[in-house]
């Protein structure tokens, strides 16, 4: 009897060859899912960091929000001005204008605060929040922040003031900021704003002179400038200039300001003269009258102190 032809050889080369054809067709598949999966890694937008270092420049706001979950604590003061020489110690000991505020930020780019000042017991409510933030690749050159307040004179209805009713003692201030980082030591921001008084009638004696009753809104521009000198000071200056033209010719007089900055971790101090007296920018943009020409500038401080939770 004839034994039965086997095809185990066959069979077992046929099966070694079917799982190498499949094992590198898998391989293919994979690598290629790999190589796809690299191609298809989204590149992460890096963003300049620290335009400036902190939330103000002298008598302005900076483009800078802070990180989320910082809490600030700000006192801002201006001596009177120096043209009396040492009569008040150059201002010194003069009538002096500060403020208190809080901040806090949220979330990510939006800043919430609370300032009261001494200057006609006012009050204001603001925020400020990115718009745009300036790209290392260039991508985008330039960081953009609003910046807004509502501000409310808190003082009794009497012969310096003709507040009717609540309305009447509500001011504003909006602001768009334009800043650039050119290098690691030199940032400038270009600053164009719109201020309002619900009744500026009732600012009848204000720095001592009777004020323009008018309405309207008034506009401004400001350009201010940083370059650091070290890892932790800085070289600053600010230009404020009215735009907008009162009635009468009572036009506000612009502000010319500089100084030197501080930076730790967690504090921030500037010391400068200028011109502004007021520490609400709509107060400065229609009512200032300090002439720099006249030796009518002053000494000011701001110090900031932050908290991250």
């Amino acid at each position: 009897m004839k034994k039965p032809i086997t095809s185990s050889l066959p069979i077992s080369g046929l099966t070694k060859a079917c799982l190498l054809v499949i094992l590198s067709c898998s391989l293919g598949t994979v690598m290629a899912q790999d190589t796809t999966a690299n191609h298809s890694v989204v590149k992460k937008t890096s963003y300049v960091k620290n335009t400036f270092d902190g939330n103000f420049i002298i008598d302005n706001q900076t483009v800078m929000v802070p990180v989320k979950g910082t809490f600030e604590f700000d006192i801002q003061h201006r001596f009177g001005t120096v043209n009396n020489g040492f009569t008040d110690l150059f201002g010194i000991f003069s009538g002096a204008t500060m403020k208190l505020g809080f901040s806090y930020t949220p979330v990510n780019n939006l800043q919430l605060g609370f300032d009261a000042t001494n200057e006609n017991m006012q009050v204001d409510w603001n925020l400020k929040f990115a718009l745009l933030k300036q790209t290392k690749d260039g991508s985008t050159p330039v960081s953009i922040t609003y910046f807004g307040n509502l501000a409310m004179d808190t003082r009794k209805k009497d012969s310096t003031n003709l507040f009717v009713n609540v309305s009447d003692r509500l001011s504003y201030f909006s602001q768009i900021i334009i800043a650039r980082k050119f290098s690691d030591k030199f940032s400038l921001q270009i600053s164009p704003s719109v201020s309002a008084f619900n009744n500026p009638a009732g600012y009848l004696n204000v720095y001592g002179t009777q004020m323009p009753q008018w309405t309207g809104a008034h506009f401004s521009i400001s350009a201010s400038g940083r370059y650091k000198i070290s890892d932790g000071s800085s070289l600053i200056a600010n230009y404020d200039q009215p735009l907008s033209q009162q009635p009468g010719g009572n036009t506000p007089r612009p502000n010319i300001s500089f100084g030197i900055e501080f930076r730790t971790s967690g504090h921030d101090f500037e010391i400068f003269f200028g011109n502004y007296s007021s520490l609400l920018q709509q107060n400065n943009n229609l009512y200032n009258i300090n002439d720099v020409a006249k030796g009518q500038f002053l000494i000011g401080f701001n110090i900031s102190r932050l908290w991250n939770f």
